[in-house]
């Protein structure tokens, strides 16, 4: 069980403390959600993008997409289940054809797919293995594999990894969009293993680096809390 996230606030920022921070157990299991919300309609937008790619390109790649296609459909519906293991229609699952198409784009998505769906599921030490395997040098699904990824870590109790991973996802990302948000669950996690001053400085980057961003325009509040203690 996790520890209280940061020491009590006055009564008229509490609905602000609860919102932003309350338990840290109460915090991961939302952040879950937020995230893989946002990370997954990363994915499969992007995901869709390269598979088309994949069709016009060699025949194996082209085996592989047709192959995978049937699961993101039951991806995208809520069935973890089926899309990792498959179905009695011939489709062989994300974990089966990622083993078969290690080798092509389509392959390494069926991987991808796989460890978030092993997340959906709270298997987080097999998300882990599959989520820690993709790579690429995209500046939206490679980064957000890695939220992904950092996230699972944080859900386990692993808060260094989780921190770091963030931090890796935030400058690989390297753009306005996903950098400050992991960035900031980085900082919240140094919050609720009482490393304040290490939330600080991730808080006051966020707001000079990214000001226009919406973590940059929250920041202040989170900075606010911790200078006047």
């Amino acid at each position: 069980m996790a520890k209280k996230a940061v020491n009590p606030a006055p009564k008229q920022d509490q609905k602000s403390l609860e919102q932003a921070l309350s338990k840290s157990e109460q915090f991961f299991e939302n952040n879950k959600k937020t995230i893989f919300g946002c990370l997954i309609a990363i994915i499969v937008i992007i995901a869709g993008s390269m598979l088309y790619v994949a069709k016009v390109a060699q025949p194996r790649q082209i085996k592989a997409a047709e192959a995978i296609f049937p699961g993101e459909n039951y991806f995208v519906n809520g069935d973890f289940t089926t899309a990792l293991n498959g179905d009695a229609y011939g489709f062989e699952g994300f974990e089966e054809l990622a083993k078969q198409y290690k080798s092509t784009k389509a392959g390494k998505l069926a991987g991808l797919y796989a460890g978030l769906c092993y997340a959906q599921l709270d298997s987080l030490e097999m998300a882990q293995k599959y989520l820690a395997k993709f790579s690429g040098n995209d500046q939206m699904v490679a980064p957000a594999a890695l939220g992904a990824l950092a996230n699972c870590y944080a859900t386990a109790g692993q808060y260094n990894k989780a921190i770091s991973t963030f931090e890796k996802a935030a400058k690989k990302a390297n753009n306005n969009l996903l950098s400050p948000y992991f960035y900031m669950q980085a900082g919240i996690i140094y919050e609720s293993i009482d490393k304040p001053a290490q939330a600080l400085k991730i808080y006051k980057m966020v707001k000079a680096k990214y000001p226009e961003s919406n973590e940059g325009i929250e920041a202040d509040k989170y900075i606010a809390r911790l200078t006047s203690k």
